[in-house]
């Protein structure tokens, strides 16, 4: 295994414990907004771990907030009582990104414990198929990804299903190049190597919703 591998897996491990803590603590609790609760995040990632960087802005959404993909800024919203929530989390641990995201439900709906159920079945059933390949295209990826919604009876809600994670800052290109990225409209083979010949770690994130219900849930980690 590779020392970038190595490293990046060692800073997902101490993300995983930072989601365990909250659990443990009980701090996703109705009548808390999720800025509040954001923030409670934030310095639990420094109480326990020394965090004080996140290489994207942190996410907590709740309620209908819980359809709209990362570009997406929606209004403050409060925690309900039987709500569904989601985190996306990218901690810098060390110089190393982590990208987690993970699905939560308050109460007993069975819709929504279905949709959190559904989402990690699909995210490993992708990661699997993924391992399948020796050449595959970023844009199909992508396209196997909403289809894997619809096969769970959902919809795919993200703009995009990944990206590249790496020591930080990872590579980067412009606003609307999309090479990096698992997006439609990279025709790039993932396993191709960076411009330094390393081998490329990436991110699969998952984003399903049901508009009609109005409810979303989410899973993101490595890939690779």
């Amino acid at each position: 295994m590779s020392t970038t591998r190595t490293k990046l897996i060692w800073a997902e491990n101490i993300a995983l414990q930072l989601f365990k803590a909250v659990e443990d603590r009980h701090l996703i609790t109705p009548e808390k907004s999720e800025k509040q609760l954001n923030t409670e995040v934030f310095e639990l990632a420094h109480e326990l771990f020394g965090i004080e960087k996140h290489w994207h802005k942190r996410i907590v959404r709740s309620g209908t907030n819980t359809l709209f993909p990362y570009n997406d800024n929606p209004p403050n919203l409060v925690i309900q009582e039987d709500d569904i929530l989601f985190f996306d989390f990218g901690p810098i641990i060390d110089d190393w990104e982590a990208d987690l995201g993970r699905t939560y439900v308050l109460g007993n709906d069975p819709g929504k414990h279905n949709l959190k159920s559904d989402i990690e079945k699909a995210w490993y059933e992708i990661k699997e198929w993924f391992h399948q390949q020796t050449k595959l295209t970023a844009a199909e990826l992508y396209h196997y990804t909403v289809a894997k919604a619809k096969d769970y009876g959902w919809v795919f809600g993200g703009e995009l299903a990944g990206h590249l994670i790496g020591e930080f800052p990872h590579e980067r290109l412009e606003p609307g190049n999309y090479q990096l990225y698992i997006h439609p409209e990279n025709h790039s083979d993932m396993f191709l190597p960076d411009a330094n010949g390393n081998k490329r770690e990436w991110i699969l994130e998952i984003h399903f919703v049901d508009k009609e219900k109005q409810i979303g849930g989410f899973f993101e980690q490595l890939l690779t």
